[in-house]
């Protein structure tokens, strides 16, 4: 991870530097303020994992330069083999997106049904087990 934050923080500053020629070559108000904000991002992903670097306190495989593909491996996380709640998520969504275009109350419906959804994604897994 060392290496990591290093390259988002130089490319942080190398934003900013270019923000800064940008502006004096004479560059418009939307492209400076694109650059800053990809500098502001770019910050916040070098501090990110400066400080889950620090918190884990160890070196990671990718730190090591001896080290194999095989000694990163491990558990990614659980995913669903059989979820259905992926697709109303998705489909909430984009109907959230198109009631921008064709009207608030199709926001407003969309948005109900994205949180309904999005806490069915969530709490699938949360119910009790059965006792038979």
């Amino acid at each position: 991870m060392k290496v990591n934050w290093r390259l988002f923080a130089f490319l942080s500053v190398f934003y900013v530097i270019m923000t800064v020629i940008y502006y004096y070559v004479g560059g418009e108000a939307v492209g400076i303020t694109g650059m800053l904000l990809s500098a502001c991002l770019a910050g916040m992903v070098a501090f990110y994992v400066w400080f889950t670097q620090k918190r884990i306190g160890t070196a990671i495989p990718s730190d090591n330069e001896d080290a194999e593909i095989a000694d990163d491996a491990g558990e990614l996380g659980f995913y669903s083999p059989h979820s259905w709640w992926p697709l109303p998520v998705a489909v909430s969504a984009v109907a959230m997106s198109l009631g921008l275009i064709i009207g608030w109350w199709l926001t407003l419906i969309a948005l109900g049904a994205l949180i309904i959804s999005i806490i069915g994604m969530v709490t699938e897994y949360e119910k009790p087990i059965s006792q038979h």
